[in-house]
């Protein structure tokens, strides 16, 4: 599976299951000897770079009120950017995106539901409003989106655009959560 991940991390999903049995010194029949068709493998890589890297304590992180939200969401983005700042999965984060094979949409659902929405209701509690029980906008579900994007940015610089990145990454994460609750807090008081 390493061989597959990093060879779709290279070439995307389009890239020919022909060429990856090439890499790997098998022939191609090896390939469908083990899965059914390159869906079935493209899953396989799905389930081996996204679902595994997944930390279910992450889910009642985001929950725990014995801590600010801000000190959540700093522990889950240092914790996120440890498993997922690697070249294989930003490639092919990105990669699918391009490509629609829909992974990109499933794993950003799971973002959604167990990071961003908690986040946002999790704010309405700390400014008072947690009686409010109105469905959450797509603005107030935006500002948690953009810190979600702030942060993976650093892994796209690096992976993507190759830029050489000589930073201590739990430093900077640090940073970009705390910057983004101070303008946050900054933002909600004048509201």
């Amino acid at each position: 599976m390493t061989e597959a991940v990093r060879f779709f991390a290279e070439c995307g999903f389009e890239g020919k299951t022909r060429e990856l049995a090439k890499r790997m010194g098998v022939s191609h029949a090896v390939i469908y000897k083990h899965f059914e068709s390159k869906e079935a493998l493209i899953e396989r890589v799905y389930e081996h770079v996204y679902l595994k890297r997944w930390d279910p304590n992450w889910d009642s992180l985001v929950l725990d009120r014995s801590l600010s939200l801000q000190e959540r969401l700093t522990q889950f983005y240092i914790a996120y950017a440890d498993r997922v700042f690697e070249y294989d999965w930003v490639r092919i984060f990105v990669s699918s995106g391009l490509k629609s094979y829909g992974l990109t949409e499933r794993y950003l659902g799971i973002i959604r539901t167990k990071i961003i929405r908690p986040a946002a209701m999790e704010f309405r509690h700390d400014c008072g409003r947690a009686d409010d029980l109105s469905p959450l906008t797509e603005e107030e579900l935006e500002v948690f989106w953009g810190l979600h994007g702030a942060v993976f940015y650093i892994a796209i610089r690096k992976y993507v655009y190759g830029e050489p990145l000589e930073i201590d990454v739990k430093q900077v994460v640090s940073r970009t959560v705390s910057n983004f609750f101070t303008g946050l807090k900054e933002q909600s008081a004048q509201t």
